[in-house]
């Protein structure tokens, strides 16, 4: 029998046989009472039944770590799948995008159901009922044509079109009871650990709620966002009009040499949009002299400025550009986290009163000398020649704070226009197993650092959690002031991402804490097909990522 060394937590390392699984080492429960629902080894996250195999650390994870937390999202929805293929088996049947903590599922639910809200109570009361039972969620290996024939039997063609373009010769399913599933992720192994969650009807379908992961202990509560709802609705539309909603769809389109058609389709759609943005702004009265673009981290906020700039023109506005990075305070000036590091992304960081003064100039047609930020000297530094805007210029702005009321506290709210930039996709890798609006940017910027400052993907993800916290803190909670929302998701960038990204993920070792981010990034990448980036036009927000763009940044 061979044996290994194995460390919990980093403590003394124990000598066990190599097929012990993680369940047989770890405790049930952490120290503060939550469940352990998988475990980072050598830090890549497995489920509690992997064997060890090798000699490691273990991590047990909980509902309060990052990864424990989307092993549970992911977990609930295998449950939430095999309730309702149990309760209403002819349902059409798809998770959708986020609603506040929760997850929003769409259902067709079979001829003759009744009260949909009742459906949604029987879903949720067989849920509970296969909690309660403590069910094993197995790892089925099955060589490829038994899996093939398995998802056949079961019905679950939205996972065949991923296999038709990859060939392994086994693959593994997720079993529990009868059901069977062809998850992307690892989940907990056992059905028992899923007791904290509730089923919300909201139409057309309900939201799958479950707890914030800075609450673990309760479910999270319902926050509807409707705009944000509406948009995705939309994209959704487009998604099936567009006759792609899934990788495998998208996968089959560039296999079929159709990626041209769908490259065009989706482009038009965006400029399409940016002309009704446009055509908003110029219609309102009174004359809108500031338009504000805010959106997270690689939403693509700088490629629309730019875009909108010509949709502008053609409306006989002159649009000129002020950006917030000139009136950023100085090192000196800027303030500081609880850790005592520069924190950029506070309002603080910029100049308001300044910035205030140099606005109202500008919009009074007074003379305005503007700064400039010198990024080499982190000072502000003014221009040779004073600014003057003449009464048909709107100012345009984009940046993390542009919703930000108190930005721009100096200027009318009247003769403001605000807009809200995210990445919204639509697109699902099958029906139980949507794609993450955060993962897709933070593809994006991992392959806009590399590419235009040689960033390694290794520092893109030590950053990210901080970049998140920014957005919770700085963006989120003023999106609802926009008074449009534009989503820069294109349903194929991923596949033109993927080359790109691959490599970079391959650099992140298993000795580096973001190893467990490579890995479950590098399997997400996994399930497309690459597209040449020439397929790409020129002034697509896609190029501000990648490189190769007309336009002048």
């Amino acid at each position: 029998m061979r044996m290994v060394q194995v460390s919990v937590n980093g403590d003394a390392p124990r000598t066990l046989p190599a097929d012990t699984p993680v369940s047989g080492i770890l405790p049930d429960s952490a120290p503060d009472g939550l469940p352990v629902l998988a475990a980072l080894l050598n830090n890549e996250v497995v489920p509690l039944t992997h064997p060890v195999g090798i000699n490691c650390t273990l991590v047990p994870l909980t509902l309060a770590d990052t990864h424990g937390w989307r092993v549970y999202r992911w977990s609930l929805t295998f449950l939430l799948g095999m309730a309702i293929k149990e309760t209403f088996p002819e349902a059409l049947f798809r998770v959708r995008h986020p609603v506040g903590v929760g997850l929003f599922c769409s259902v067709e639910w079979p001829e003759g159901t009744g009260d949909p809200a009742r459906a949604v109570a029987r879903v949720e009361e067989r849920m509970r009922e296969l909690a309660a039972a403590d069910l094993p969620v197995e790892c089925v290996p099955l060589s490829y044509q038994e899996a093939i024939d398995g998802l056949t039997r079961t019905g679950q063609h939205d996972q065949l079109h991923l296999l038709k373009y990859r060939n392994p010769p086994q693959i593994t399913l997720t079993k529990c009871g009868e059901y069977l599933d062809m998850r992307h992720e690892p989940l907990v192994h056992r059905t028992g650990r899923l007791d904290r969650f509730a089923l919300t009807p909201y139409s057309p379908g309900f939201v799958l709620r479950l707890p914030a992961q800075d609450h673990p202990r309760g479910v999270a509560p319902f926050n509807p966002q409707p705009h944000l709802v509406r948009i995705y609705q939309e994209h959704m539309a487009w998604g099936r009009i567009l006759g792609i909603t899934t990788v495998g769809q998208l996968n089959a389109a560039i296999a079929e040499r159709r990626a041209d058609e769908v490259v065009r389709t989706v482009e038009a759609l965006h400029d399409k949009k940016l002309a009704r943005i446009a055509d908003q702004i110029a219609a309102r009265e009174p004359r809108v002299r500031l338009v504000l673009i805010a959106g997270p981290s690689s939403s693509g906020k700088t490629t629309f400025a730019k875009r909108l700039m010509t949709h502008l023109r053609v409306n006989g506005m002159r649009p000129f550009v002020l950006s917030t990075d000139d009136y950023f305070v100085g090192d000196d000036h800027n303030p500081r986290d609880a850790q005592g590091n520069l924190d950029y992304e506070h309002l603080q960081a910029v100049d308001l009163p300044r910035l205030n003064h140099d606005l109202a100039a500008l919009l009074e047609g007074r003379p305005a000398t503007l700064p400039r930020f010198n990024f080499m000297t982190k000072s502000r530094e003014e221009s040779a020649a004073p600014v003057v805007l003449a009464p048909d210029q709107v100012i345009l702005i984009e940046g993390i704070h542009a919703l930000n009321p108190e930005l721009t506290a100096g200027v009318a709210a009247e003769l403001k226009f605000k807009v809200y930039i995210s990445a919204l996709t639509q697109l699902a890798i099958d029906y139980n197993s949507r794609i993450s609006t955060t993962d897709n940017r933070l593809l994006r910027r991992m392959v806009r650092d590399n590419q235009f400052r040689r960033h390694p993907a290794l520092l893109t993800l030590r950053r990210w959690p901080s970049v998140l916290r920014g957005e919770e803190r700085w963006i989120f909670p003023f999106q609802h002031l926009a008074d449009a929302v534009f989503n820069s998701s294109l349903d194929y960038e991923l596949a033109v991402l993927k080359p790109f990204a691959a490599v970079l993920l391959n650099e992140i070792k298993p000795s580096d804490p973001e190893y467990a981010e490579a890995r479950r990034l590098s399997g997400f990448l996994h399930n497309f097909v690459a597209l040449a980036p020439r397929q790409v036009p020129g002034d697509s927000i896609l190029r501000e990522y990648i490189g190769g763009s007309l336009l002048r940044y």
